[in-house]
């Protein structure tokens, strides 16, 4: 990201491509719990392109790694406490096709 790029305005949407795609992975990242460890994870800039490698419960204390692709950032250029997240698998184009993707506080 070029400075010139830069609005210091808090996103309000992030769009994430993720992989692995399991039924597991798609139900973590779907609790609104998910979304608010990101923010406090990824808080500050963020550009499409950036890869962020986290992990989710698999049950028991076992965990999976999971890769999140940054594809889209709308209004503004940094994560912050208002920012929602909206996840889509490896093989979605966008992230508009809401059954498939997984939306901060859906369930």
């Amino acid at each position: 990201m070029t400075a010139s790029a830069t609005t210091d305005a808090v996103a309000e949407r992030v769009v994430l491509r993720y992989a692995p795609v399991t039924d597991r992975v798609t139900e973590e990242l779907s609790a609104s719990r998910y979304s608010a460890y990101l923010r406090s994870a990824e808080a500050g800039p963020v550009a499409a392109g950036d890869e962020w490698e986290h992990f989710v419960s698999r049950g028991c204390g076992a965990t999976r790694d999971v890769t999140l692709t940054v594809e889209a950032v709308e209004g503004g250029d940094r994560v912050g406490e208002e920012t929602e997240f909206t996840f889509v698998t490896a093989d979605e184009e966008g992230g508009d096709d809401e059954t498939a993707s997984a939306r901060d506080g859906e369930s």
